[in-house]
C-alpha cells in the first residue's frame, strides 16, 4: 500500500490537472473559473479521503475529468428528492466556521446590508455613528444603501467619537436596530473613541433592538495569522453578540464577488423571505466558487490554496527566493535594463486593513530605452496585461502577488515593451 505522505505529495496542483489535455476536450467550453473551482474542490476532497484512510490509490485522469464535467443539484434535494434550496449549499459550511446559527449568500456585501436592513427595520429608525457613515466604492455611500433600504437614519456622536451613551439616548419607540459598520477602507487615529461591540449587544438586547454589524472585508477568524492582527472577524463578531453580521465573499475571505448575512435563525428567515433576496441572491457558479473557498477555510487550508491567503503570509525567505527566480528569468532574456533585486513594502489594499504595509522582495528595472510611464503603459496593454509601478524611478515587479508560472510570460511582455 502506498503510504498517505507519498499519495499526499503525489496530488497534483490545479493549474497541472487544467493543463491536462483530456480535461480540455471533456470540458471544452465550461467556465474556467467554474472549472477551476470544481478542480479545486475534487483534490481537497482527495485529500482529506487520503488524511481519513479512505484512498490507498490516486484516481485516474478520466475520473477527474467526469467530475469536473458533471451535473449541479443547486436546487434539489438529493436526500428527499424534492426542490431543495441554493442557501443550503453554503449555509452549513457558514455555520461551522463562524458558529451562527443560520447564513445565507447574496451578490455583494452592499446587496447583504440592503437586504438585512429592508427586511428587519424599513420604515423604522436605524442608529449608527456619525463616524461609520462611509463610502464603500464606486461612489456608493452606507447612507444611500439605509435610504434605499427604507430604514430611517439617526446619526449619533461625533467623526471622531461616539460613545455607547450616544446610541442609548437615541433610542425611542420607532428605533428598530443599532447599526455598527466596520470602516475597512480607512483608519481614524488620534483623538477617538467608539463602542464596543460587545457593549452595543447588551444594550440591544435590553432594549429588544436588533444588532446588525457590517463587517465588510470577510476575515473569518485567525486575523493574526494573515499578519493583519487589528482586524475584527466573523468569529468574534457573532461571539461578541451581533445578531447579524455581513461580509463580502472576496477580499480577505479570498473567495467569489458575494455579500454573506450570517445571524440568528429567526432574523435569517426572515431575511430569507423578503422578496429582495430573490433578486439578489446568487449564481450557481459563483456558489460553487464560494462553497469551494468556504471548504478551504473549513480544512485549514487557507495559506496554502487561496490565492489572497497564500499572498498575505508568504514568509521573507519564500519571497526572496521567488524574486530571484523572477529575476533569473529576465537575466536570461539579455533586456536593454538593469535589474536588481531589491526589499520593499506594499500596502494590503482592496479595501481592507488600511495603512498596513507588508514586508517583501521585488526586482527593480532601470531603463534608458523608454521613458518608465510608457513602459509601464506599454505593460499594461500587454494581451495578457502586466501591472508593475514606478518608484525611485525604476520599475518595480512587486513577487509578492506573482505566481512563479507568470515568470515566463513576464519576461516574454518585458521584452515586447522593451523593443523599440
Amino acid at each position: 500500500m502506498v503510504e498517505q505522505k507519498t499519495l499526499l505529495r503525489s496530488i497534483p496542483q490545479v493549474d497541472a490537472v487544467l493543463a491536462w489535455p483530456a480535461l480540455a476536450i471533456a470540458c471544452e467550453g465550461a467556465p474556467r473559473g467554474r472549472l477551476s473551482d470544481t478542480v479545486r474542490a475534487e483534490l481537497e476532497a482527495l485529500r482529506r479521503d487520503i488524511l481519513a484512510g479512505q484512498c490507498i490509490e490516486l484516481p485516474t485522469e478520466d475520473a477527474l475529468c467526469a467530475a469536473a464535467r458533471g451535473y449541479s443539484n443547486l436546487e434539489y434535494d438529493l436526500s428527499t428528492g424534492a426542490r431543495g434550496s441554493r442557501h443550503a449549499h453554503v449555509a452549513e459550511l457558514l455555520r461551522a466556521l463562524t458558529g451562527a446559527e443560520d447564513a445565507l449568500a447574496v451578490n455583494n456585501n452592499a446587496a447583504a446590508v440592503l437586504l438585512a436592513l429592508s427586511a428587519l427595520t424599513a420604515g423604522r429608525e436605524v442608529v449608527i455613528s456619525r463616524g461609520e457613515l462611509v463610502e464603500i466604492g464606486g461612489a456608493f455611500r452606507v447612507p444611500q444603501v439605509m435610504e434605499q433600504s427604507g430604514a430611517v437614519l439617526r446619526e449619533v456622536g461625533t467623526t471622531n467619537k461616539t460613545r455607547l451613551s450616544d446610541y442609548e439616548s437615541a433610542i425611542g419607540p420607532d428605533t428598530a436596530a443599532l447599526l455598527k459598520v466596520h470602516t475597512s477602507n480607512f483608519k481614524l487615529v488620534g483623538f477617538t473613541e467608539s463602542a464596543a461591540l460587545e457593549d452595543m449587544a447588551a444594550l440591544a438586547e435590553r432594549h429588544r433592538l436588533v444588532l446588525i454589524h457590517d463587517l465588510g472585508s470577510g476575515c473569518i477568524d485567525g486575523a493574526q495569522a494573515l499578519g493583519l492582527p487589528d482586524e475584527p472577524t466573523v468569529v468574534q463578531s457573532i461571539k461578541a453578540g451581533a445578531h447579524i453580521t455581513t461580509f463580502s465573499g472576496d477580499k480577505l475571505l479570498g473567495g467569489p464577488q458575494a455579500g454573506i448575512i450570517v445571524g440568528k435563525a429567526d432574523l435569517i428567515a426572515c431575511i430569507k423571505k423578503h422578496p429582495l433576496a430573490r433578486a439578489l441572491r446568487i449564481d450557481k457558479l459563483t456558489l460553487a466558487a464560494l462553497e469551494a473557498t468556504l471548504r478551504l477555510h473549513l480544512d485549514g487550508e487557507t495559506a496554502r490554496d487561496i490565492p489572497v491567503a497564500a499572498m498575505l503570509t508568504a514568509t521573507p525567505e519564500a519571497l526572496r527566493a521567488k524574486a530571484e527566480a523572477l529575476l533569473a528569468a529576465l537575466e536570461g532574456r539579455n533586456l536593454p535594463a538593469a535589474l536588481t533585486l531589491e526589499q520593499d513594502t506594499a500596502p494590503v489594499g482592496g479595501g481592507s486593513a488600511p495603512g498596513v504595509a507588508l514586508d517583501g522582495w521585488v526586482v527593480a528595472l532601470g531603463t534608458d530605452a523608454l521613458p518608465l510611464q510608457a513602459l509601464e503603459a506599454r505593460l499594461r496593454a500587454l494581451g495578457t496585461p502586466i501591472v508593475a509601478r514606478i518608484a525611485r524611478d525604476r520599475l518595480i515587479l512587486d513577487v509578492r502577488t506573482l505566481m512563479e508560472d507568470d515568470f515566463s510570460a513576464i519576461a516574454d511582455g518585458l521584452e515586447m515593451a522593451l523593443k523599440a
